[in-house]
């Protein structure tokens, strides 16, 4: 069971509520899109945790700050060891350019998933 629950970002919901009673800028859009389907995944991933029959503890959304530098966990799971899982929840095809992942579809470009693993791993090992 989860120490503590997960709850929605503040930014999602301004966004959601914007989104309903105004038309929002392209950007602001793809933004909600995605903290929204980032939130969904994580929450699909809380109910496969909730399924975890072995004493453990589980802590989600863990927001962390080493050296002036904030790093956010999405679960930590301990038990005899911890185990930090950082859920990506995208859909559509994506092409991979010179260390940029790129939207095929509008050209948009992702952050590097990848970027962020190293950067959560070099604070952890602090």
């Amino acid at each position: 069971m989860a120490y503590n629950p997960r709850t929605e970002r503040e930014e999602i919901t301004i966004l959601r509520i914007l989104n309903k009673s105004m038309n929002l800028s392209e950007e602001d859009k793809w933004n909600y899109f995605r903290l929204k389907k980032g939130f969904e995944g994580e929450l699909m991933f809380d109910s496969l945790t909730e399924k975890i029959q072995s004493e453990c503890l589980i802590l989600n959304d863990l927001l962390l700050e080493l050296n002036n530098s904030k790093f956010q966990i999405d679960t930590c799971i301990i038990q005899d060891t911890i185990y930090l899982f950082d859920v990506k929840n995208h859909e559509g095809d994506y092409c991979y350019e010179k260390g940029d992942f790129i939207l095929m579809k509008n050209g948009k470009l992702m952050q590097n998933p990848l970027d962020q693993l190293n950067r959560c791993e070099t604070l952890d090992s602090y």
